[in-house]
Order: structure tokens, then C-alpha cells, then sequence
């Protein structure tokens, strides 16, 4: 093992001493605190810590992309969400921006000279469907925020193996530069604070479907939604195709909105099967004030959670939940959801109407493939028959992988770490998102995103949800010392430094 290296002695020990660190070789650099992940939720952590009056010099995002917006602009890309449509966040669910005013509706009304946004904010949901930003927006204004702030001043690039306590307190991030970009392979960065907002560890393949992948090799007939699939809507352009859609949440409606327009614009033949594990026929729910709208298949709901998870009734009620009763309230308002808009209800009215739209509920037995080198997909369902369908491709818009043993750094810290899984398989934090046994003398383990989810907060992975969190974080940190409080005087003024582009103070 070469210098600058882990070493067995490193790699076995929970608790590293200073030492033992610089003895294998490892560069030790200090910094007061470091945010693994370097995505939004990285960003929403020191944005608010910088408006709070902490030193861009005081911090460090280790990631291995090159912006914070990069991870979600091509998850939303390759999704069929593009610069130019409509994500699914609330008018005032600003990551650049924790006063939320002006809201992206007022912005977009400001920069483009019209009223429409504004007049949709009044009017929704009952006259018009909510109002959301176009993904392009975000990105904007967010790199804007980013250069204010000083992100790029924070930013050091690389693969971060671990994170392990200290002997006395704190701990230590170990990184993997890029290669040649110094001496030894790794480095070390020694903090009393550490922040991991690491997303999801991969994709969520369809055990079905992971096996066929794995026993046949295929990568270009069956894809994930979350992957680059351009091929499959250039290859319908050419000759008419038959696709089958797996899923039945924001992803899956944007895929078969765009298979629609496509077919419309271009005058395809293109047939799409859409198969349901779960058929929702109507309004659904436990009582009358706890009900979601659904149909044809689908289950309605504007965002991701209502709007009282964010901050009303429902964010109190599952706070004061044990474990046992926020697992049974994050099934209820959560789960596989899609907004009702009426220009894609119109588009699927015609496509039924057509019979070139074919949704049908079924539970998938085994994928094939045929002589020919098309799919076959074996079905089989209660109310029916067994069926098969020969497909051309099969789009997979089931979701993101989020358990815990699949991304290297929160493995490591279950194992090492002290940290342990809460009821619903993530990392247990407490009220201010500090992740539980994983305290190290006066050093404190931060998380916030996916990797919290089932805890006090419903909605952590959100844009609100990471900004609940960076605000909740900072305040915990305010109390240590580590930065100031955000009163009303203080607030104003960074609101101020905000709205004409000067750098926090």
C-alpha cells in the first residue's frame, strides 16, 4: 500500500487518533465544518450558514460534480423535465432563497413582463392548476446564489471514502482527489462539524427487470427513467414502436407526456401499454379530511407531500408520532403521486380514446425475449387472464435506490460510526437533524435529505424540506457558537444583500 494511503490499522478502527492519520502518510487539513455531498442539499446548508455570518473560509462542500444544481438538473433532464418545464415545487420553495419572497411566480412575472404567474398563484387550485417553476429558473437562481455567496470559494472536488470520529472530539472526512491533482491518494479534512447530504445511493430497478438486465446483457431496450433514454424516443421517430411504461408517479406521467407529444407532433403510430401494480379508481383515503383525489389509474396530489407537511397541521402531528404512527402517516400522504394538470389529463382523454393509450393493472411475471429481439412481458392478474405484451422498449419510472448499505459513506458509518437506522431503514436524527450516536466529544454528525427520512420531519427531500433542515441545523449551531442567531434585524438586512447581489455579511 502506498503512502498517503488508508491502512489496515485505519480501515479497522472506529476511533482515529491524530497520529495514526499522519502516520500512514495522509495529509490533515482543519476546517470548522464539511458538508459531504455537495447537491442542493449541501447548498441550502451553507447558504443559510453564510446569510448567518460564517466565513466562506470556515467551510468545505467535498463532492464530485461541479456545481450544486449538477445531480438534479440531470435527473430532471433525463426525466423528461428540461430547462424550459414545469417542475413539481410550490411558487415559494426557494433553495436560493430562505425568505421564499419574491416567490418564483413574482420573479418569473417580473423578468418575462407578465401577470399570468401571478394571476395563477390567486387562482390555484380551484381556477387553475398550481403554479410550479420551470427547471431552467431553478438552476438560474441558484448558480446566482452560488456566486454571491462564494460557493465555488468552498468547493473541493473529489470521492469521499469516510467519515470517522475523532480521539478528543470531532472528526475526519477522508477524500479522494481527483487523480493527479496531488501527492498522495488521499487526504483528510479535520472538522468539528460534519453535514452529509448524499442523496440517493442509485437507481431502483424492478427486481424483474434487474434480472433480465443482468441475464441478458440489455441496456438499450430496458431503461430506467432516471438514465439517459434519448435513444428510445429517436428510435420511434423512425418506425412505429410499441412501449411499455412501468410506474405511476411524477416521472412516469412526464415519460408518457412525452411519448404523447411526440406522437402528436410528429404523427407517430407509437402504442403505449402502461402497466399499474396499483389501479386508484377515485378519491381515496381514511376519512373525510385525510382524502386524495385519483382516477384512471393515477393518485393526484399537487406536490410530493400536502402543504401541512411543510408547516401546518400535519408537519405537528407527525412530530409528535411515535415511530410506529409516522411510518402509518408517511404511507398515507406520501407514496406514488402525480399532479393532475389539465393539459396532460386532455392529452391521455384522447390517447384512451384513440386506443393507442392502453392502461392496464397486472403484476409482472417474468421478461423475455422474443425471436425477433423484442420484449416480452408475462403478466398476470385477479380480475384476469394471464397476458403477455411484446414491447419494443420498457421504460422503468419506479424511483430512486435509497437504502442505506448501498452508498459507501453511510455503510460505513452504520459500521463504524455509531449511527443507527430509524423504522424506516434511514440514518435516526433528532430535532435539530443531528444523526444519533454519532456524537464524538463536542463534534456533532449533521444530515438532511433522503438519507432522514421517517424521522420528526415528513418532508425532507424537498426543496423546503432541506431548507427546514439547514435552518434547523444552523439554529443548533447558533447555540454552540458556531454562528449567529437570525432575528429579525439581522434577517432584514441579509434579505437586502440578497435582493441587489452583494455578498453576506
Amino acid at each position: 500500500m502506498s503512502r498517503g494511503d488508508l491502512t489496515q490499522e485505519l480501515l479497522h478502527a472506529s476511533v482515529w487518533a491524530d497520529g495514526l492519520v499522519t502516520s500512514a502518510g495522509i495529509p490533515v487539513y482543519d476546517m470548522p465544518l464539511v458538508s459531504v455531498g455537495g447537491g442542493l442539499g449541501s447548498f441550502t446548508l451553507v447558504d443559510v450558514l453564510r446569510v448567518r455570518g460564517v466565513a466562506a473560509s470556515s467551510m468545505r462542500v467535498l463532492s464530485t460534480s461541479d456545481s450544486p444544481w449538477q445531480t438534479w438538473e440531470y435527473l430532471t433532464r433525463v426525466s423528461q423535465l428540461p430547462a424550459h418545464e414545469r417542475i413539481r415545487s410550490d411558487s415559494g420553495a426557494r433553495p436560493d432563497n430562505i425568505w421564499g419572497f419574491p416567490s418564483y411566480a413574482a420573479e418569473e412575472a417580473w423578468r418575462e413582463r407578465t401577470i399570468k404567474p401571478l394571476l395563477q398563484v390567486f387562482a390555484e387550485p380551484i381556477g387553475t392548476d398550481f403554479y410550479s417553476p420551470r427547471a431552467g429558473h431553478v438552476v438560474w437562481s441558484v448558480r446566482r446564489e452560488a456566486d454571491r455567496i462564494g460557493y465555488w470559494e468552498m468547493l473541493a472536488k473529489g470521492q469521499v471514502r469516510m467519515v470517522r470520529k475523532r480521539l478528543g472530539g470531532g472528526y475526519f472526512t477522508v477524500l479522494t482527489p481527483p487523480s493527479g491533482s496531488g501527492p498522495t491518494k488521499r487526504v483528510a479534512l479535520r472538522s468539528q462539524y460534519v453535514h452529509l447530504a448524499v442523496g440517493y445511493p442509485g437507481l431502483k430497478f424492478l427486481d424483474d427487470l434487474q434480472e433480465f438486465r443482468q441475464r441478458q446483457g440489455e441496456r438499450y431496450r430496458v431503461v430506467n427513467a432516471y438514465e439517459p433514454h434519448e435513444h428510445v424516443y429517436e428510435q420511434l421517430t423512425k418506425r412505429p414502436g410499441v412501449v411499455v411504461v412501468r410506474g405511476a408517479g411524477i416521472v412516469a406521467s412526464r415519460v408518457l407526456q412525452r411519448l404523447m407529444d411526440d406522437r402528436e407532433r410528429h404523427g407517430l403510430q407509437t402504442q403505449i401499454v402502461h402497466l399499474f401494480r396499483t389501479y386508484v379508481t377515485g378519491s381515496h383515503g381514511p376519512g373525510p379530511f385525510m382524502r386524495r383525489k385519483g382516477g384512471d389509474g393515477w393518485a393526484y396530489q399537487a406536490f410530493t407531500m400536502p402543504k401541512s407537511a411543510f408547516g401546518g397541521q400535519l408537519k405537528a402531528r407527525y412530530n409528535r408520532a411515535g415511530p410506529e404512527g409516522r411510518a402509518r402517516m408517511a404511507a398515507l400522504v406520501a407514496g406514488t403521486t402525480t399532479p393532475k394538470l389539465a393539459r396532460w389529463q386532455e392529452q391521455m382523454r384522447r390517447a384512451r380514446q384513440g386506443s393507442w393509450y392502453h392502461p392496464v393493472q397486472a403484476e409482472v411475471e417474468r421478461i423475455d425475449r422474443a425471436p425477433d429481439g423484442r420484449l416480452v412481458t408475462r403478466t398476470r392478474s385477479a380480475a384476469s387472464a394471464a397476458m403477455q405484451y411484446v414491447s419494443d422498449f420498457i421504460i422503468d419510472c419506479t424511483g430512486l435506490e435509497a437504502d442505506m448499505p448501498e452508498h459507501r459513506v453511510l455503510d460505513d458509518l452504520l459500521r463504524h460510526g455509531g449511527a443507527r437506522p430509524n423504522k424506516a431503514g434511514r440514518l435516526q436524527v433528532g430535532p435539530h437533524f443531528e444523526v444519533l450516536g454519532a456524537e464524538s466529544g463536542g463534534g456533532v454528525l449533521y444530515a438532511s435529505g433522503a438519507a432522514t427520512a421517517g424521522n420528526h420531519f415528513l418532508a425532507v427531500d424537498s426543496f423546503l424540506g432541506m431548507q427546514t433542515a439547514a435552518l434547523d441545523i444552523a439554529d443548533d449551531l447558533a447555540a454552540r457558537g458556531f454562528c449567529k442567531g437570525l432575528g429579525p434585524i439581522r434577517s432584514a438586512a441579509q434579505w437586502l444583500r440578497w435582493a441587489s447581489n452583494r455578498r453576506p455579511a
